[in-house]
């Protein structure tokens, strides 16, 4: 049986340290909630609505001709945080949720506010146990590795990276909810692009927490597809390597995974995904060649990233010919943000999305890592735009209008690194090195097979049923949810507007 070798030699790095961190610069803020989470009047509503549907017909912002796009949501995960040091702020998807409705683009896309997954939906990939332990044990206001850093934690839960706060199993929940809702949209033919900017937490494995992730609702999206489709091609842009997803799918040829990411073992999280990282050793494995590592140094500038991901990619669809893509994008690799250091700005993030749309292929995309929520929701939004074709429509100024715009600093959809950085970090990636990867990587697809086979050992079981019971028990609930805020819009109540 093929070990997991390339995976695990590696002893895991801490992703952040909130004490004891000597840098040129505070890695995070203290936490300080950044607005009240105030529910808006339906004056309010009516009036930001109207500003919605103005910028849609000054840009001309209608639905994409020809293909259908869907945005997977659940409002309820804003309000959570992960403690006061953490750098996971659940606040950036309210800005991107603002950026996003502010140009009008909802008007463009079918709007899912999703359900939470069920733990039989979890199930299909974690394990019982770990999911157990996940849901019962309580919230604690301090990690257990502070005062003694030698500390053990069950399932790595509880410690600096992966904190037990409050509302933590339904969090998690509610963001695999909407990653597995988008790849049901994308089986059922209901849509050709999927967003879920809620979802993308990679690092989570079977029975573990690791690096902020709890819940790998990539990995359980993916099973979803493949139902439907016999070849998944997983692309991860975050600055941290996807080894929970490249793991997950490690002796498997109907999943190939391609992660771009800082590369520095000794000092990186999570120290894997080296060139020579390609899946289990073994020939016999149907996994061997199936995972493509692109390991980065600092200082990647957008030229250098467009090309790189352009030539791995491009020869990936050539060789492999997915059936549907899954495209994490993470935006810790944006210049600025508080734990990546490449140079990236939205235009070369986002144009990485608009390659893998030019394949014609359905896909879903992914949020991930990004502790700098500015950046985050510049990126997610323009990412948007590319999904739904009006990327070159929207004013580049954030609307006046914008809900929490004092939080973008500048004004512009697009900041120059100076803007936002004030001079570039340094380079370290030659073009020497850049090529020699490229090189690496199609000699490594020569052992791809163009059409791998679509049996699997173990096919994930059929939660029709169970899912069509769960659907209709929460119907039910939010008819009456319905019911009551019916009643407190006759009292004259404000209720929250959720485009």
């Amino acid at each position: 049986m093929d070990t997991l070798q390339s995976l695990q030699w590696r002893p895991p790095k801490p992703n952040y340290l909130p004490h004891d961190v000597e840098v040129d610069e505070p890695i995070v803020d203290v936490y300080k909630p950044p607005i009240p989470m105030d529910k808006a009047s339906d004056r309010e509503n009516a009036e930001y609505y109207a500003h919605m549907k103005r910028m849609a017909h000054e840009y001309n912002i209608t639905r994409p001709k020809g293909y259908t796009v869907s945005y997977h949501f659940n409002p309820d995960m804003e309000p959570h945080h992960f403690g006061l040091t953490h750098p996971m702020k659940p606040f950036r998807l309210t800005l991107t949720k603002s950026l996003v409705t502010a140009y009008g683009m909802n008007f463009a896309m079918d709007n899912y506010n999703t359900r939470i997954a069920t733990y039989e939906e979890l199930n299909s990939f974690h394990t019982s146990d770990y999911l157990d332990y996940l849901h019962m044990t309580p919230p604690e206001e301090m990690p257990r590795d502070i005062d003694n850093p030698d500390k053990e934690v069950k399932f790595n839960l509880g410690g600096s990276d992966c904190p037990l706060f409050h509302g933590l199993y339904d969090y998690c929940s509610m963001s695999a909810g909407s990653s597995l809702d988008a790849a049901r949209k994308i089986c059922n033919k209901q849509s050709d692009i999927a967003i879920a900017w809620g979802g993308g937490l990679h690092h989570a494995k079977k029975s573990e927490a690791s690096g902020f992730c709890y819940i790998n609702d990539i990995v359980i999206a993916i099973l979803q597809l493949l139902r439907c489709y016999p070849r998944v091609l997983y692309i991860d842009i975050d600055v941290h390597h996807g080894d929970g997803v490249e793991e997950a799918f490690h002796s498997t040829d109907r999943v190939l995974t391609c992660s771009f990411h800082k590369y520095a073992p000794e000092v990186f999280f999570p120290g894997t995904g080296g060139l020579d990282d390609t899946g289990p050793k073994s020939e016999h494995n149907p996994g061997a060649h199936h995972a493509i590592n692109v390991p980065l140094n600092d200082g990647i500038t957008d030229e250098q990233y467009g090309h790189l991901f352009q030539s791995v990619i491009g020869k990936i669809n050539e060789k492999f010919r997915p059936s549907v893509i899954a495209l994490q994008c993470g935006a810790d690799s944006l210049a600025g943000d508080r734990l990546g250091r490449f140079n990236l700005q939205v235009q070369g993030h986002g144009a990485c999305a608009k390659f893998c749309k030019t394949f014609g292929i359905p896909m879903i995309m992914f949020g991930g890592g990004g502790y700098t929520p500015r950046n985050v929701a510049r990126a997610w939004a323009y990412e948007t735009s590319v999904a739904i074709d009006v990327d070159e429509k929207i004013n580049k100024i954030i609307p006046e209008h914008t809900p929490w715009r004092k939080h973008f600093v500048q004004e512009e959809l697009f900041p120059s690194l100076e803007q936002i950085l004030g001079e570039p970090r340094a380079n370290r990636n030659s073009q020497k090195r850049l090529q020699e990867i490229i090189q690496h990587v199609h000699e490594q697809l020569r052992f791809v097979n163009a059409a791998p086979s679509v049996q699997q050992q173990v096919i994930p079981p059929d939660l029709g049923g169970i899912r069509d019971d769960v659907e209709d028990r929460l119907k039910e609930e939010s008819e009456e949810r319905d019911e009551g805020l019916r009643r407190d819009r006759e009292e004259g109540l404000g209720i929250g507007g959720e485009f």
